[in-house]
């Protein structure tokens, strides 16, 4: 899952990406409402979490320009306002969820979850194949029942190969998705979390190298 975090408050926005990266999701923070529709409208993202009260260009006037623009991005508006009528007004906008600061890091967390699932509707919450079972809600990972210790970006990186059911996926493909927006083009860390991941699966091997193409899960 890739998310923008929005908030001029510097500390809380980079706390609030720290967070969300140890749930093994690709977060790019901006700190103002132009600088998130400038990212908005150049990436792609499930998840885009937006201060409402940010100067100049507000957390709801980003969100309207979303609607407006037809961009494909599930919008949680943070406020300080906690009224009926505030959360009204934001979800008229075409908010897709709202939350009030302050708020507990789990619930952010749960809401963050589940709309990435309403923006990847076809896609399930617990994937399956060839004895590995990855449960992205409860962020868990067995083989043959037996759990798995995984880093953020191993468990990124395998549920972007376990979606793919088979199929190549190349390391540019692994960067866009698994990566934030700093990842290198042409740094080697997607070759050797994917080498750390294959010791971690253990065998037999359940991943393969495509010669100049990329990579594939099964047997």
């Amino acid at each position: 899952m890739r998310v923008l975090i929005a908030d001029d408050e510097r500390i809380l926005a980079d706390t609030v990406a720290d967070g969300l990266r140890e749930f093994a999701m690709a977060v790019d923070v901006v700190y103002d409402g132009d600088a998130a529709l400038e990212r908005l409208t150049v990436n792609r993202y499930d998840v885009a979490v937006l201060d409402r009260d940010m100067p100049i260009l507000t957390g709801e006037k980003v969100c309207q320009h979303v609607v407006d623009a037809g961009i494909n991005t599930r919008i949680l508006l943070l406020t300080a306002a906690a009224g009926i009528r505030d959360r009204v007004e934001g979800l008229s906008l075409g908010a897709d969820d709202y939350l009030t600061k302050p708020f507990a890091f789990a619930e952010l967390v749960a809401r963050v979850q589940a709309l990435g699932r309403r923006a990847n509707q076809a896609q399930k919450p617990v994937l399956e194949r060839d004895g590995i079972v990855l449960d992205v809600p409860r962020h868990t990972v067995s083989r043959d029942g037996l759990p798995l210790r995984l880093s953020p970006k191993e468990f990124a990186v395998l549920r972007v190969l376990l979606r793919a059911d088979g199929n190549v996926v190349s390391a540019e493909d692994l960067l866009e998705q698994a990566w934030d927006e700093h990842a290198d083009p042409f740094t080697n860390s997607v070759r050797v979390t994917v080498m750390t991941l294959r010791k971690k699966l253990g065998e037999p091997a359940v991943i393969h190298t495509v010669p100049r193409v990329g990579y594939r899960l099964g047997r």
